[in-house]
């Protein structure tokens, strides 16, 4: 028997050296504290990184109680407003006022855009996003806004920063 219960393993450790000391064992003897904690076997394709932050939370929630209702009640209620905040901004076209006129040059080729009241004019057709326009000047999935320059390449690291 390798590790049969979370105590055995962890007798008399504090609960801030808990964590760190199932993150050492292999993921099967993380499944048997798992049923034995959580009364049931763990998922089968649970990783291992995300069965100990499940670990480490039910032996905090042993040692110091679960959540109140009204805790996990306002944790539920800032979860929407941050969802609705993220799809509300996400899903918004760049503010681009009617009348502006985007021009990227590609490949030796000069491309105008007219931005009219909800689309976008170009070559005499009508597009509803600026994705489609930069998808068909490319032959390549691009971000309309980011292919005409008015959205910022996300920086990978500080070195590129600097």
């Amino acid at each position: 028997m390798l590790y049969a219960t979370e105590r055995s393993i962890m007798p008399n450790s504090s609960i801030t050296d808990q964590p760190s000391s199932l993150r050492s064992l292999p993921k099967e003897a993380l499944a048997g504290i798992w049923r034995e904690l959580l009364g049931a076997a763990p998922p089968t394709q649970l990783r291992k990184e995300l069965m100990l932050q499940f670990l480490a939370y039910r032996i905090q929630e042993q040692k110091f109680g679960a959540l109140s209702d009204r805790i996990r009640r306002r944790l539920v209620q800032i979860t929407k407003t941050i969802e609705s905040d993220f799809r509300t901004s996400s899903s918004q076209r760049p503010a681009i006022k009617a009348g502006t006129r985007l021009i990227r040059q590609w490949k030796d080729e000069v491309h105008i855009v007219n931005v009219e009241e909800g689309k976008y004019e170009y070559r005499g057709d009508r597009y509803a996003s600026l994705s489609e326009i930069a998808r068909l000047i490319t032959g390549t999935r691009w971000s309309g806004p980011l292919f005409f320059g008015l959205k910022g390449k996300r920086i990978k690291n500080s070195r590129e920063a600097a």
